[in-house]
């Protein structure tokens, strides 16, 4: 009887209401499953839409309360927004707090019901009781749009002038929030934010700071009227370094370590640049690297920002040394965090202080055998950063130990990057030679062919070297054909110069080991790599070919018709190419007349540039001192292509990655005038009845389009993919057609000096106007004439003007008119668009005016419908 009733009452109070948030958090608890929980969830959800429903307001607390507990969890709330906002009206503060933080949890900027909270939110503002308008300053600060933030700037501004500081804090977060919605509203917070950097309350302070901080980075010319505040905050840092023990803002022994860091920040935006400002604070950046702590996470973080500082201003050489210093002690540090910011930082920093980082190549190099991939990954960066001619020969042979061990991630990037350094700093040919067959025979797998090709090229134009060169790699091809680069290299040579290696007869290694050579141990060489197991079909290519040229270098008997049967096994071969090669190479035997003209040694072909894969760090170069003398740091392209979101994102540069980052171009047209010359691969094509396609003189790059670098060392064999019939008449390529008319001037564009365009920048006395049109040739193609116009009293120079546009569209762009524009003055610049559907443009201006360089981003479109 007892079980009976018990069973029926709590039947009865499953079907009643939580009526307390504690009793909501205890029954979700008690749910065993995920639907128990929904099933709870949604009892409640509908109880307190019901409760919604009858207005009371003694329960819409309660209800409000359960139904954030309900948010929190991940299920539906929205439909207590209005309840939010008669809770905020409510004049009890328990009632507006709990408002509040509803409306800073279920409403965001975009939500239509934010319009009504302006009102209540004004009328707080102006509330007596501080707390009330705290809440008020932290919803605003946390939810304000740029409507509200324009409605409700008088009030924040006023507030920054308060007495309390609780209130002033608050209103200067405030103000951060609304900058940050509006920005030209910051004229607005302009003295005030001034006044906040004398207050002598931490928290104020430490707001009023971070405010300057983000006018300053919006507005770059605003730094100047801050720079008079930098006395102050060198003050400021020093009585916070030299302040005795203070319990309210002491962390493990360091007085207030947040507000130290922001003030650094400040200063290193304030001193960018100016060498004055930067006298006035060498002394206190000394002084607190040499004072504070390094034996915790605190005093590491002060430092660091530190470093950042010294290194970002016009400070002294010594002062940089200490700095560098700083980064070599973290260095030593057990905390892989610090390790790792150590070596970015002076992956940032290589360039400026190089014989400073240099001293601390031996704790790099260590760090190449850390067990976190992170760690290795910039240690590597750095290493190939610090490679000059003084310490080439060693860091090399340190990177190739490195790369015997290495992760496979890091193969490919490896080998570009020894061999671009090998090309820039090697002592000597041979030296280079020795270190390009090592890492082709560690690493050949993961070799890019421009690499080889580079490679192949230096033996062709080192004429004294060739019989040594074509003797190791024999020697490397008896001991392992399994790594294809050290395969294709191989092969490509002994078919060059098989006959300087059968004439200089055998040859001893550097063990010791005899290696025989003759014209049959050469051919069964080329046969056993044909047959083993590692062959594909460049492989297979390369090796026919190389049979083939070897027919007219060896002239024992037996190796001449050996090399007979091999081709004549391929002429049924299954692959095009190969069987093609085969069949050609066979009837040529019937021309002995022209066999040696035709098979003769290839010209030295022109030195190629290695270029790495720079995906992962905007600082990562291979040697601080490059051939083109450039300096350090990213370049205009690679800027250009951060607005792209091209080649930025994802794996590392010493990464494998796909072909298509090894060279990676700005969305600028590539001219090409030279014409491809005649040369004996074409002559066998014209026997056999082929024809020699001619690249266009004009030829479009981008990183959008380029396919993978171009396949030089099949060019060298005289390689060419299969070609499908070409229609009579074949479609026209907006892009080849986009490419054809490049030369087209200025001139032939419809738009002129009346048309005033669509204004896509206005500042510093610059106006950049884009008037589009509609090309005459190809109406898949748009030009945009860009006219920028001097309204100023000064001259503009060195103007240069870049632009971006989606992957899905292609961009070219003509050389400016000038990059001068006088007073009152106009000059152009064409641009012309692939695929012109919904044209973004982000543009990147730089140029100098009135003494001072300006570098700004700018962003137009779409045009307006029917503007071309």
């Amino acid at each position: 009887m007892m079980n009976s009733i018990n069973k029926i009452s709590q039947e009865i109070l499953a079907k009643l209401p939580l009526f307390r948030l504690k009793d909501l958090i205890r029954a979700v608890r008690a749910c065993k499953t995920a639907a128990e929980e929904r099933a709870v969830i949604q009892k409640e959800s509908a109880n307190i839409r019901t409760a919604f429903k009858s207005e009371n307001p003694d329960t819409r607390h309660t209800n409000v309360a359960k139904l954030l507990y309900i948010h929190m969890l991940g299920y539906p709330a929205h439909f207590g927004q209005m309840e939010c906002l008669k809770l905020v009206a409510s004049p009890k503060y328990a009632d507006k707090r709990l408002g509040y933080l509803g409306i800073m949890l279920l409403i965001d900027e975009k939500t239509e019901v934010l319009t009504l909270v302006t009102n209540s939110l004004k009328n707080d503002l102006n509330h007596s009781n501080m707390f009330v308008v705290g809440l008020a300053l932290c919803t605003m600060g946390n939810i304000s749009s740029s409507e509200m933030a324009r409605d409700l700037c008088s009030e924040v501004e006023k507030l920054m002038g308060s007495s309390n500081t609780y209130i002033r804090k608050k209103a200067a977060l405030c103000a951060l929030r609304i900058i940050s919605r509006v920005p030209e509203l910051h004229e607005n917070f302009l003295s005030k934010a001034k006044s906040l950097l004398n207050d002598r309350s931490h928290g104020v302070l430490i707001t009023g700071i971070t405010l300057v901080t983000e006018i300053c980075q919006q507005n770059p010319e605003i730094i100047p009227t801050f720079r008079k505040a930098v006395p102050l905050l060198v003050r400021h840092l020093k009585n916070l370094t030299s302040a005795g023990f203070s319990p309210e803002h002491d962390v493990t022994g360091v007085t207030d370590p947040f507000l130290q860091i922001k003030i650094l920040r400040l200063l290193r935006i304030l001193a960018k640049g100016d060498r004055e400002a930067s006298e006035a604070m060498n002394d206190i950046l000394a002084q607190v690297a040499t004072n504070t702590e390094n034996t915790k996470n605190v005093g590491n973080s002060i430092l660091y920002e530190t470093v950042l500082t010294i290194m970002n201003i016009e400070s002294e050489a010594g002062l940089r040394v200490l700095a560098i210093n700083i980064l070599g002690k973290f260095l030593s540090n057990r905390d892989n965090n610090i390790r790792y910011v150590a070596l970015e930082t002076l992956n940032k920093t290589v360039g400026i202080e190089t014989q400073a980082v240099q001293r601390h190549r031996n704790i790099i190099l260590d760090c190449l055998r850390d067990g976190d991939i992170s760690i290795r990954r910039r240690a590597l960066e750095l290493s190939f950063a610090l490679i000059n001619e003084g310490n080439v020969r060693v860091l090399t042979r340190e990177l190739l130990a490195f790369l015997e061990v290495a992760d496979t991630e890091f193969k490919q990037g490896m080998t570009t990057k020894i061999a671009l350094a090998a090309d820039r700093f090697a002592p000597n040919k041979r030296w280079h030679i020795d270190t390009m067959l090592r890492m082709l025979k560690l690493a050949g797998n993961y070799v890019r062919e421009e690499v080889l090709a580079g490679f192949i090229s230096l033996i062709a134009s080192s004429s004294d070297l060739q019989q040594y060169t074509v003797q190791k790699l024999y020697a490397a091809l008896k001991q392992d054909i399994s790594q294809e680069g050290l395969v294709l290299a191989g092969v490509w040579v002994i078919g060059e110069y098989g006959d300087v290696l059968v004439s200089s007869g055998a040859f001893e290694e550097e063990e010791g080991v005899v290696i025989d050579v003759s014209d049959s141990l050469v051919i069964g060489l080329l046969q056993s790599i044909l047959l083993g197991p590692y062959a594909n079909q460049v492989t297979r290519e390369y090796v026919t070919t190389a049979l083939m040229k070897l027919s007219s270098r060896l002239s024992d008997a037996s190796a001449q018709s050996k090399i007979k049967e091999l081709l004549n096994q391929y002429t049924v071969s299954m692959e095009a190419e190969i069987q093609q090669r085969a069949v050609e190479y066979t009837n040529l035997f019937s021309y002995d007349s022209i066999r040696p003209a035709i098979l003769e040694r290839m010209p030295v072909p022109e030195p190629r540039t290695i270029i790495a894969n720079n995906s992962t760090s905007d600082n990562t170069h291979t040697g601080h001192t490059a051939s083109s003398g450039k300096a350090n740091g990213p370049s205009d392209q690679d800027l250009l292509l951060d607005l792209m979101g091209v080649g930025t994102s994802g794996g590392s540069d010493i990464g494998g990655g796909d072909s298509s980052d090894i060279m990676v171009q700005s969305p600028t047209a590539t001219m090409s005038p030279q014409q491809p010359k005649a040369s004996n691969a074409d002559l066998l094509a014209d026997l056999f009845g082929g024809s020699s396609s001619v690249a266009p003189t004009t030829t479009i790059t981008t990183s959008a389009t380029s396919p993978s670098m171009n396949n030089d060392l099949m060019n060298l064999l005289g390689h060419s993919q299969a070609q499908t019939p070409k229609p009579t008449q074949p479609p026209v390529d907006p892009l080849e057609a986009l490419g054809q008319s490049f030369s087209i001037t200025t001139s032939s564009s419809p738009a002129n000096d009346s048309v005033k365009g669509y204004e896509a920048y206005s500042k510093n006395g610059l106006t950049i106007r884009l008037v589009p049109s509609k090309d005459r040739t190809n109406p898949a193609i748009i030009n945009i004439q860009a006219l920028f116009i001097n309204n100023g009293q000064a001259t503009i120079s060195n103007l240069q003007f870049q632009a971006a546009v989606p992957k899905s569209q292609r961009l070219q762009m003509n050389a400016a008119t000038s990059n001068m524009v006088q007073p009152n003055g106009t000059e152009k610049q064409l641009m012309r668009v692939n695929n012109p559907q919904q044209v973004k443009l982000r543009l990147r201006i730089s140029y100098d005016v009135a003494g001072e360089r300006i570098d700004d981003i700018a962003q137009y479109g779409p045009f307006p419908e029917g503007a071309f």
